[in-house]
């Protein structure tokens, strides 16, 4: 079942299309991945769809009711949440309260305690350094950091924009271990990340974004054994 679904979107800056005809379905429990390099169009369609630009044309719709153009907070209120790629933390703040942010909206503010707990289990390390400033946190403690900030707002489909940018390779393998322990929680997840060969591994669904369209979409398998994209993105 289509729990998210874009439909031919058009996103412009002033006179410039970073988007044209962008249409992508995320099916309700999936991992759908974008991948593409950098400047494609993955971060403006993924915050096009968290609201954070505006749609010029086209249209996003969420279970099947429109969200084109609404507020990012409503957005997320409809349970939606997004994990940007600059991670945007308040780095005096300390873990513990910046989780709790997380759950400002109505529909997660009363389950703050139990999604707390569900965080905490998710990443032991969050738990030990629950008192300590987010500035104070290495990279990867940041991702986790702001992953389970979006948790903490009960999301239907968490968005992740590019998690492992930026992180060791170990890092890299615990994220997708991390990726795939959170879809296994219910939560349907829409990712763009440019480690292609990783996540088309665990993703159900995947499309190739290359100057502000897409230009292939399928079955992740079928896309690993497409000629194009195994010389684009999967040659070392």
């Amino acid at each position: 079942m289509a729990l998210l679904e874009v439909n031919s979107i058009t996103v412009r800056y002033g006179k410039m299309e970073a988007l044209r005809g962008v249409s992508l379905t995320v099916e309700k429990g999936s991992i759908t991945a974008i991948i593409g390099h950098n400047g494609g169009g993955k971060t403006t369609t993924l915050e096009a769809i968290a609201g954070l630009l505006h749609v010029d044309s086209g249209i996003i719709t969420f279970k099947d009711k429109e969200i084109s153009n609404m507020p990012p907070d409503k957005v997320v209120g409809e349970g939606i949440s997004l994990v940007p790629a600059d991670r945007k933390l308040f780095p005096y703040l300390n873990v513990h309260d910046t989780l709790r942010v997380g759950s400002y909206s109505k529909r997660a503010w009363v389950k703050q305690k139990g999604n707390l707990e569900m965080v905490y289990a998710l990443f032991p390390r969050l738990f030990q350094l629950q008192n300590q400033e987010a500035r104070t946190l290495s990279g990867g403690e940041q991702q986790m950091l702001v992953v389970g900030r979006a948790l903490m707002s009960e999301p239907e489909i968490l968005i992740l924009d590019e998690p492992t940018a930026g992180l060791a390779p170990l890092l890299v393998n615990r994220v997708f271990e991390v990726i795939q322990k959170i879809q296994e929680k219910g939560v349907t997840i829409l990712v763009a990340e440019q480690s292609a060969a990783k996540i088309l591994s665990i993703a159900d669904r995947s499309y190739v974004m290359e100057n502000g369209e897409i230009v292939l979409g399928g079955d992740s398998q079928e896309l690993v054994n497409n000629p194009l994209v195994v010389e684009a993105y999967l040659r070392v």
